[in-house]
C-alpha cells in the first residue's frame, strides 16, 4: 500500500454488515436529535455570535502571552444572506448540496 492508495480491499461478514446497518440507523437518530437541538438554539446562537464579535473588537484576544489584538469592525465576517447554521455530518444522508442549498 502506497501513501496515495489508502483503499484496502476486504469483505465484510454478514454479521459485520448487519452491525454497520444497525449502527448507521442509530447514528441517523442521534443526528436528527442533535440537528433539532441546534435548530432550537438558533436565536440564542445569534446572540452568542454578537457577544463574541463585540469582545474581539473591544477587548481583543490573546495573541501571545499578554499581547492582545483587537479586530477591526470591517474585519468582522458578515453572514451571507439566506445562509442558515446547520449540523454537518460527513457520512449522513444529507449531501453537501443540501447543506449549501443548491
Amino acid at each position: 500500500m502506497t501513501f496515495f492508495n489508502l483503499k484496502i480491499d476486504n469483505e465484510r461478514s454478514s454479521d459485520a454488515a448487519a452491525w454497520v446497518e444497525e449502527e448507521k440507523a442509530d447514528q441517523e437518530v442521534r443526528y436528527a436529535k442533535i440537528a433539532k437541538e441546534m435548530d432550537d438554539l438558533k436565536e440564542e446562537r445569534a446572540v452568542w455570535y454578537e457577544e463574541f464579535f463585540y469582545r474581539i473588537m473591544n477587548k481583543g484576544f490573546s495573541a501571545d502571552g499578554d499581547n492582545r489584538v483587537k479586530i477591526k469592525p470591517e474585519d468582522i465576517p458578515v453572514k451571507p444572506e439566506g445562509r442558515e447554521d446547520c449540523v454537518i455530518w460527513k457520512y449522513g444522508e444529507i449531501s453537501i448540496e443540501e447543506v449549501e442549498g443548491k
